[in-house]
């Protein structure tokens, strides 16, 4: 990776980060908003105790209705050594999580790649990388050997909808060949004995409002790609507005119940396996605090 010329995640922003940050928002040191035990996830990585998660500050894809813009747009967080991290990884198993979840950990792949190097030995629950799937080879070669679960997001077909939300018009292409990559490397979905995930890949999809079409489109592709057994769908109905939406009035509004069980029926007759989620989920209950908890020790930053 050259700091001076950043070309890390499929922007290749060209950022020098050692003077500044990139599209991403990282500069030359990793920056967080939050390590803690979180049990919004899906329940085969929450699960009962919780699972891990270390929030990343910044994000190369910048969509536009992000729940998490406090930290993806803002870059709310602060900087932390490769030690400090690597702590964090082993503080989070002590307190019983099922998993270290790494949420929106592209923009500082080496630096994690380090931290979980440092930790591995010490480390006898999966990694888990929970990112948006716009990710490059680098990226991925990076985690290689290193990740137990893919946790990506698929968000668009459509690269109308990719350049209107999230400023590319490549997504899918992009997103497509590294999902493919990421289940090369993790292979099929395996399971303890009272559910929880060890292994695999589960693909998240966020139906959006006027995009049950993009999203059926989406699954077809899933479909066809990844053997309905070797992996897992999460449909979300979380979407609520927010974010910058003049542009987009479109997402000004909830999801129609209507849109979303199309495409759970959908999912349904391809034969997929996952999760789907209830009435209620269209608001912010399962965003947490972005305030630096977990990140302190001894009421130092690090």
């Amino acid at each position: 990776m050259n700091l001076h010329a950043c070309t890390l995640c499929p922007r290749k922003c060209g950022a020098d980060r050692t003077l500044g940050v990139g599209v991403c928002g990282g500069s030359d040191t990793v920056r967080i908003a939050r390590a803690a035990l979180h049990f919004g996830e899906e329940p085969c990585i929450s699960g009962t105790k919780g699972s891990g998660t270390v929030f990343f500050s910044g994000c190369a894809l910048q969509c536009r209705f992000c729940q998490n813009h406090k930290i993806s747009k803002d870059n709310f967080g602060t900087e932390v050594s490769v030690k400090r991290l690597a702590e964090l990884f082993l503080e989070l198993q002590d307190k019983g999580a099922h998993n270290i979840n790494l949420v929106t950990p592209s923009h500082y792949a080496p630096w994690i790649a380090d931290a979980l190097r440092m930790t591995k030995p010490n480390l006898c629950i999966p990694i888990v990388c929970n990112c948006s799937g716009y990710e490059s080879d680098e990226i991925l070669d990076t985690f290689a050997d290193l990740i137990d679960i893919y946790l990506p997001d698929l968000k668009y077909f459509s690269s109308e909808k990719s350049l209107r939300y999230s400023n590319t018009s490549d997504y899918f292409d992009v997103a497509s060949k590294a999902l493919q990559r990421m289940y090369a490397q993790v292979g099929p979905c395996e399971f303890t004995s009272d559910g929880l995930m060890k292994k695999g890949m589960l693909i998240r999809h966020l139906v959006l409002p006027e995009g049950k079409r993009d999203s059926i489109t989406l699954l077809k592709w899933i479909s066809k790609t990844f053997p309905s057994e070797n992996i897992r769908i999460s449909l979300m109905r979380q979407y609520a507005p927010c974010g910058d939406l003049k542009e987009c009035p479109e997402l000004n509004r909830k999801l129609f119940s209507i849109e979303y069980n199309t495409v759970v029926r959908q999912a349904n007759s391809l034969g997929m396996q996952g999760f789907i989620q209830g009435k209620g989920c269209d608001n912010f209950a399962m965003t947490p605090n972005f305030d630096l908890t977990g990140v302190t020790k001894k009421g130092t930053l690090l």
